[in-house]
């Protein structure tokens, strides 16, 4: 089932395009990373799905909905933290909760302890929220987005400014809730992060989308492997599985074999390949860290 697509979705503000026509389509069970730089146009993205910001073009599906009136309801099974969480500074944490449930129509009564429980700040007791840590406000504003049991949770940098343990704790707290069923959108800078979590990702830059791709796709995409370019891959092919014992490979061009094994000893695949006579122009250890993946992508971007 498909939570969420968006066709040639787009905003400006002040003449300059902040989103400029994405289409992506989440699926139910996904935890769907949207990576981008400060700027690129996540924040944009979620405000426009959320309904805190019009679309100036493009299409919005939400839950299969398309007319107004029909995404202003699919929009009841969505819950979402975006910038900074709106809460009471001298309330506690269930004061907080107590006040969303009551405003939102939420008539189980029991709600608000069953959401402490779940983001771990049943300890917090008198404490006001001026007075937690950062990572407590953070669990706080994610305990407010699950209120109403919300079967597509839209998260923007859900980790900024935590420390690592702060780190640690949402990121299980992510997991637990994708085990319960609810789909989710997470924006972040930190590729490495959201590929701890994420099984699809977006890579977005300066407001257009430059890339989607699954967890093993990009897995893939970064694959450290040796990267043999020879005269004759039949051949080589068949020096590789006879006399190296070696079927983790594959051929990605005419001229070049792409080998998952022997990464410590390119120096033996080379000698077995000229000994049986295949011509080696080329052999070396290819690529990339999440990192040099994500920087390579918005790198290789024109602004």
């Amino acid at each position: 089932m498909t939570v969420l697509q968006t066709k040639n979705l787009t905003k400006s503000y002040g003449g300059k395009v902040a989103v400029d026509n994405v289409s992506l389509k989440i699926e139910q069970g996904d935890i769907f990373g949207l990576i981008g730089q400060n700027g690129a146009g996540k924040t944009t993205f979620m405000r426009m799905i959320t309904s805190m910001s019009r679309p100036d073009s493009g299409q919005i599906e939400l839950f299969g909905a398309t007319t107004p009136a029909k995404l202003t309801a699919a929009r009841t099974r969505t819950g979402s933290v975006i910038e900074t969480p709106a809460l009471f500074q001298n309330l506690t944490a269930e004061q907080n909760l107590e006040y969303y449930r009551l405003q939102r129509g939420i008539t189980e009564k029991n709600r608000v302890q069953e959401v402490l429980g779940i983001v771990q700040l049943t300890d917090t007791g008198k404490k006001k929220f001026k007075n937690f840590s950062l990572g407590m406000k953070q669990r706080l504003g994610l305990a407010v987005a699950i209120l109403g049991h919300p079967d597509f949770l839209i998260l923007d940098e859900p980790t900024n400014g935590l420390d690592p343990t702060g780190i640690v704790e949402m990121r299980d707290l992510i997991k637990r809730l994708s085990q319960e069923g609810i789909t989710m959108l997470i924006s972040s800078h930190i590729l490495t992060e959201l590929a701890q979590v994420a099984n699809k990702y977006a890579i977005i830059h300066h407001g257009r989308l430059i890339k989607t791709l699954t967890e093993a796709e990009l897995h893939e995409e970064c694959k450290r492997a040796l990267a043999i370019t020879v005269d004759d891959t039949a051949k080589a092919a068949t020096v590789l599985e006879t006399t190296l014992n070696i079927t983790n490979y594959k051929q990605v061009s005419q001229n070049e074999l792409r080998v998952y094994t022997y990464l410590d000893d390119p120096a033996e695949v080379s000698f077995q390949l000229s000994q049986a006579g295949v011509r080696v122009a080329s052999i070396q250890v290819v690529g990339d860290s999440l990192e040099d993946y994500y920087t390579k992508m918005i790198g290789g971007t024109k602004s």
